[in-house]
């Protein structure tokens, strides 16, 4: 009864989150009660399934880049690229895309476009030029971008907490990848949007008139940032060294900023985005009920008997999660994924356990980590970045709606997923 139970409710679940027609932090939260409810496991069995690492993780690098923002750090910088290219939107469009992409590696990609985008609609709407290139670039590079390390991207985050995985393993087998994707995607999107690169005749008058300094609202605040922020990620660095958790870090660098920044309390609490931290909360019970009740297993054992080939069951499973990950939100789908990975893990390698599984097992992770990231850009609902951004571009000339993104982003993800594929194989298969 209890099988038959916790699969009702978790798919119950998923549908209704999938839906959007009423928010996936109460639907999560809800169904992670009910399965304590009707007794699939105790409440004390239900938190041992959620994983404070990432819970700890999410909540230090919000509370890190929300004081970072007060600073104008941002602004700054984009004006200062602009004014380095002279205006030319092509080279706008580059310049703002890698600035995109770099922050998104070392922040959260959905903070990085909530800073970047306002700001870059403002710039080409004042040089008289369409948005929705620049806009769209944007929401190719964050997901790109974020794919690069551990703290990036919510799917990266879940992986980490789950596998050990360090920040260097990340940097080390997805940099690569992430930088060639990118690559290539500016390459496509210089040669899709080439009719927009028109250079507007009184560029030279307004980029005088813009003032970077004047960007910069809290000079000493954003010097504590700084150190804070390097700091932190140079722990991420040394995080095996260290042997901290992740996620202590990211909270220990949070809460050291506001400190040393003398920001209050209540002010660093409610910019945290706790509907996000009870969403994960609510979907690692939904899934532990899975794991509980030996479906996940099963599912694992299944996939195994139709194939052992490593090989063949990296692709399946890259192909599976960028397919997934770009018609629903990729965050589910991951932590779904993970015990299915871990028991096809064990199957493969019954012998093995601790670091030489998670070794031998490798290209399944990075497999999924990179399915459910370059998979986000196949359409406008597979990642949060990509509705914050549409949301930002609905008071432009040119909205980004479903269908304009996705007869761009859809072919682009198909590219990028091609290009994962061959990496994969050079990578671990010769």
């Amino acid at each position: 009864m209890s099988i038959i139970t916790a699969v009702v409710i978790f798919f119950l679940a998923y549908l209704i989150i999938i839906s959007e027609k009423i928010h996936r932090t109460k639907i999560a939260l809800l169904g992670a009660c009910l399965l304590i409810f009707f007794k699939v496991f105790k409440f004390e069995k239900a938190i041992h399934y959620i994983d404070f690492n990432t819970i700890f993780l999410l909540i230090g690098m919000m509370t890190l880049v929300n004081i970072i923002k007060e600073t104008g750090l941002f602004e700054y910088l984009s004006i200062k690229l602009v004014k380095f290219v002279k205006g030319e939107p092509l080279k706008i469009m580059i310049a703002l895309s890698l600035l995109t992409a770099i922050s998104s590696a070392f922040l959260d990609n959905v903070t990085t476009v909530l800073l970047i985008s306002p700001i870059t609609i403002l710039i080409t709407q004042t040089l008289n030029k369409n948005p929705t290139p620049f806009l769209i670039a944007q929401i190719f590079t964050s997901n790109i971008g974020g794919t690069a390390t551990l703290i990036g991207d919510p799917p990266n985050i879940v992986i980490g907490g789950a596998t050990q995985l360090s920040f260097i393993d990340f940097l080390i087998y997805l940099g690569p990848i992430s930088l060639i994707s990118l690559i290539v995607i500016i390459f496509i999107l210089a040669f899709i949007y080439r009719k927009d690169w028109g250079y507007y005749k009184d560029t030279e008058m307004i980029l005088n008139e813009m003032d970077e300094k004047k960007a910069i609202k809290d000079k000493v605040l954003l010097i504590k940032s700084v150190i804070i922020l390097l700091l932190t990620i140079l722990a991420f660095f040394l995080h095996s060294l260290l042997n901290v958790e992740a996620g202590i870090i990211a909270l220990t660098g949070g809460v050291l900023l506001s400190i040393i920044g003398k920001i209050d309390i209540n002010n660093v609490l409610e910019k945290v985005e706790w509907p996000i931290i009870f969403f994960f909360i609510g979907l690692f019970i939904l899934v532990g009920g899975l794991e509980e009740v030996g479906i996940l297993g099963k599912i694992a054992k299944f996939t195994t008997s139709a194939t052992n080939n490593v090989i063949i069951l990296t692709l399946i499973i890259l192909v599976i999660s960028a397919i997934f990950s770009s018609i629903i939100d990729n965050i589910p789908f991951v932590v779904a994924m993970i015990p299915i990975l871990k028991e096809i893990s064990h199957s493969l390698y019954p012998s093995l356990s601790g670091l030489s599984l998670l070794h031998s097992s490798m290209p399944l992770w990075w497999a999924l980590a990179i399915g459910a990231c370059f998979g986000g850009n196949g359409t406008l609902i597979g990642a949060s970045a990509n509705l914050v951004v549409s949301g930002l571009s609905e008071k432009t000339r040119e909205p980004i709606n479903f269908w304009n993104y996705i007869k761009v982003g859809f072919p682009i993800m198909i590219i990028t997923i091609i290009i994962s594929i061959i990496y994969l194989y050079i990578r671990f298969f010769i």
